[in-house]
């Protein structure tokens, strides 16, 4: 496998929101984030990953998500589609239709609850890949699933045709050099930790699947681009920045922090679906102080 098997993933990669109104998906909203994103320059998008509520999204509010972000992207930037699930079967279906409604790769993640062994997580993902015929992107999350892909399944994966890379959300830097010397040439490695972005991509990585850039694109697309242009100074100085924000959007689970922070400026509204709730008193307090830190406010 090589880079020209697929779409180049680097940058600023918008794991995007998925804004809700009297408990429907606001697609007016939805449209003008996706395209607030494009404008800032934002290298990629990510509908309905976690961060976009993809559990508690009906089947067909997914496929909505997606067909829109496509629709508004409109081929300007990847559109890579959330198509993840701890049923094999309905990951499946997700991932194929993305791939009919014309995203450029999928993410998909581990089994979660499940707790499959390595030869189950290895089984489940190249179930999907034989299914589509369009570039994969492992997304590797631990503390959310309960199962880790290891190093050695991960290059094992990496040797299928259209797995391209790895969210990894390990928080585990050791994790980037090894996952490189283990898979495959040109196997992309995109962080999946805002806070720990920069240290990332100095061992090798070339982006971030990112929250933060939900609120802040711009300064998320100019740190990403000076790590690809390795300006490492600058890198650090706007990711010293960006910590405050990075510390609130994760100081309750996330997305409420996120959603918070957009109604605050007027993008959309802070209604979550339960069994999440809105963002804490102490750290909406967060929100607004990095907000404001920013000049957002």
């Amino acid at each position: 496998m090589s880079d020209s098997s697929g779409p180049m993933l680097k940058g600023s990669i918008t794991a995007l929101v998925t804004p809700m109104k009297d408990r429907k998906v606001d697609e007016t909203a939805f449209a003008d984030l996706v395209e607030r994103q494009v404008k800032a320059g934002t290298h990629g998008v990510v509908p309905v990953g976690t961060t976009g509520e993809s559990p508690t999204l009906t089947h067909e509010e997914h496929a909505r998500v997606v067909d829109l972000c496509i629709e508004v992207v409109a081929g300007r930037i990847p559109v890579i589609a959330g198509a993840g699930s701890n049923s094999t079967r309905e990951a499946i279906a997700l991932a194929q239709h993305a791939e009919k409604s014309g995203a450029d790769a999928l993410l998909t993640v581990t089994g979660y609850y499940n707790k499959p062994s390595q030869a189950g997580i290895y089984a489940h993902f190249k179930a999907v890949h034989d299914a589509v015929s369009i570039p994969l992107v492992i997304y590797n999350v631990p503390a959310r699933t309960s199962s880790d892909v290891t190093v050695e399944t991960l290059s094992k994966l990496s040797q299928l045709e259209r797995v391209i890379g790895v969210k990894d959300a390990t928080a585990n830097l050791a994790r980037v050099p090894q996952q490189r010397l283990a898979c495959a040439d040109g196997f992309i490695q995109l962080s999946g930790e805002d806070i720990t972005a920069v240290g990332f991509n100095a061992m090798g990585g070339t982006g971030c699947i990112s929250v933060t850039s939900n609120i802040a694109p711009e300064l998320c697309a100019q740190m990403q681009e000076a790590c690809l242009n390795g300006d490492w100074q600058k890198a650090v100085e706007i990711q010293d920045r960006l910590t405050p924000l990075h510390e609130a959007v994760f100081s309750d689970t996330s997305p409420a922090p996120t959603k918070y922070a957009l109604s605050r400026l007027g993008l959309c509204l802070d209604e979550i679906r339960l069994p999440l709730v809105g963002a804490s008193e102490a750290a909406c307090k967060k929100v607004d102080a990095a907000l404001a830190g920013l000049g957002l406010l």
